[in-house]
């Protein structure tokens, strides 16, 4: 492994209708949608050959944004749902999130995996992540994969209890 980047922020933001990543770069968005445990947004993607869709839910009281990636023919992962273990702040207009390096992936009724461990490792070990925010992601992993592991592996049997249901697109 290389070395590691700092922190990814991007901005979600709700007014003008953008999605904006760490470099600055801009993507429109088709839809932001407001609940009171969250944030969704739905949008293209351009110019990546793996993928052609992403909708996204950011669940800032768990610290996860819920990722479901529309794969090109060929391409297809297996998996169902993408966690991203991050720092997640409200805004009345937009809202930031700070990835934290660990990721969870979900196969509903089989399995849940932490990946990029390495990346986390070596962002504290470089000092690109404090104390406090190394301890606040390896809290919210081992919490949200209990809470899947909990309820099989099943992410929208595991929310339903916390309330939360999320809606998705429906596919083409």
């Amino acid at each position: 492994m290389g070395p590691v980047h700092p922190p990814k922020i991007q901005t979600f933001d709700v007014a003008a209708r953008v999605n904006i990543d760490n470099k600055g770069v801009q993507r429109a968005v088709e839809e932001f949608r407001v609940e009171p445990f969250g944030l969704y947004m739905s949008r293209a993607i351009v110019a990546r050959p793996t993928a052609h869709w992403i909708e996204s839910w950011l669940l800032p009281d768990l610290g996860i944004c819920v990722t479901d990636w529309w794969w090109n023919p060929g391409h297809e992962r297996d998996q169902d749902f993408y966690l991203d273990i991050a720092v997640i702040e409200r805004g009345e207009k937009c809202w930031r999130m700070t990835d934290l390096y660990l990721d969870i992936v979900v196969n509903t009724g089989r399995d849940s995996r932490v990946i990029d461990v390495d990346e986390f490792v070596a962002a504290v070990a470089g000092g690109l992540l404090d104390a406090e925010a190394a301890e606040y992601a390896m809290h919210r992993t081992h919490q949200t994969v209990a809470a899947l592991a909990a309820h099989g592996h099943d992410l929208d049997a595991w929310l339903a209890t916390l309330g939360i249901r999320l809606r998705w697109r429906d596919r083409p």
